[in-house]
């Protein structure tokens, strides 16, 4: 009898040892999973895609969005139960400071995306209703790599898109796997493609299988391009891939502005006319030819003229001007004087040397600086305010931790 009441009660301690630690250890039942600093490395390594709500507490919109975020959890836990797919999960920034250090987290709530253990240059900046957050990781779980039947459908993509092009012999080859997880964690910078056997016979030894980035026709004369390392290497592939995949000069959209402001550098920017390619093309040569200096301190961007009309009109400048070239610093715009100087060495060079000495701040402010070739009598003049700067992270959407612009 003695013995039956101490297993009883063995195992009811047992029980309510479980209750509490279960209590405690996941403050929801339900929804996201609670990340910490003890468990996201497990997590973000043993799941290919994980999405993650940083939030703090005290802050309105992470609490609007909890509820939210945490319904299309369970609805995709749901939808994929099989383990190693997709977590959904979030990190009390308050209580895992380190965990918010670690992924540079400046606004709440952020929402990260976590492919294969590495973060995704992007953010999630989409809408935040559970039916977009479902649609989104079922995007995110697509096949990322088009297979291509025949060579010839490679000379029909598109030529304002940047393409990596593998040439397998069989798609159970090890290399083949890592060039698809290289292809999920780039999705998003780059459009992949693969040929198997007959498809892609002509174009490698048998055996030795290659894959080759295509550029932007639109945008860049380069000609394509053999990665000539190790497929056996995901570290070695993946950093090729994104050496290759994110251009030095990037277009500037409204859907991504948001991001290229949040990133604090200012922007040097072509403005230009929709159809025209070349102007395009020759700023992408003279940026990789005389500014690669330059690639830490400032975003070289490109801007449709016609879509972008606004900045022109605060620099007093409208479409039949394009092509043109400005620096927008966040706080003022800058127009470079003269688009046809690009083709002097050294001239967009200085203009941007201008900006970080203060030069074209002072001068818009008080005219040319002594000495100067167009020194005329000087009149404090206002330079044009900052337009991209109002495309920024919305204090209507998020909380700032600073405000680096």
């Amino acid at each position: 009898m003695f013995n039956v009441r101490c297993i009883g009660t063995f195992r009811l301690s047992c029980f309510l040892f479980i209750v509490v630690a279960v209590v405690f250890n996941n403050p929801t039942d339900s929804g996201a999973v609670q990340l910490t600093q003890q468990t996201i490395d497990m997590t973000l390594a043993s799941n290919e895609l994980v999405f993650i709500n940083f939030y703090a507490d005290w802050c309105r919109f992470s609490n609007m969005l909890m509820p939210i975020f945490d319904e299309a959890a369970e609805e995709v836990a749901k939808e994929f139960p099989e383990a190693g797919k997709v977590v959904m999960g979030k990190v009390d920034c308050e209580k895992e400071s380190s965990v918010a250090s670690r992924f540079h987290i400046t606004k709440y709530p952020t929402l990260k995306v976590i492919r294969n253990g590495l973060p995704a240059k992007k953010e999630y900046r989409g809408q935040r209703s559970v039916e977009a957050f479902k649609q989104f990781i079922k995007d995110q779980l697509e096949d990322p790599v088009k297979e291509f039947k025949q060579l010839k459908e490679l000379g029909e993509l598109e030529a304002n898109k940047r393409f990596i092009i593998g040439y397998f012999d069989r798609r159970d080859q090890p290399e083949y796997s890592i060039f698809r997880r290289v292809a999920t964690n780039m999705k998003d910078e780059c459009r992949f493609y693969v040929g198997f056997e007959e498809a892609s016979r002509q174009m490698h030894p048998p055996g030795q299988p290659i894959v080759v980035f295509r550029p932007d026709k639109d945008r860049s004369n380069d000609l394509d391009e053999t990665y000539p390392g190790s497929l056996s290497s995901f570290d070695e592939l993946h950093i090729w891939a994104s050496e290759k995949c994110v251009p030095l000069v990037r277009e500037i959209t409204f859907e991504n502005a948001e991001e290229l402001t949040e990133e604090g550098l200012p922007f040097l920017i072509l403005f230009h006319a929709p159809e025209d390619k070349e102007s395009v093309k020759r700023f992408n040569e003279i940026v990789q030819t005389e500014l690669l200096s330059e690639k830490q301190n400032i975003n070289f961007l490109t801007a449709d003229g016609q879509r972008f009309s606004h900045p022109l009109h605060h620099l007093g400048k409208s479409s039949r001007d394009l092509p043109l070239i400005a620096i927008d610093s966040f706080r003022h715009m800058y127009l470079f004087p003269d688009y046809k100087d690009i083709e002097k060495p050294g001239k967009l060079k200085g203009f941007i040397q201008d900006l970080y000495s203060g030069k074209l701040h002072r001068e818009f402010h008080y005219g040319p600086d002594s000495g100067s070739e167009t020194e005329t009598e000087k009149q404090p003049t206002k330079p044009p305010e900052s337009t991209f700067k109002k495309l920024a992270p919305s204090k209507n959407r998020y909380t700032l931790l600073r405000d680096e612009l």
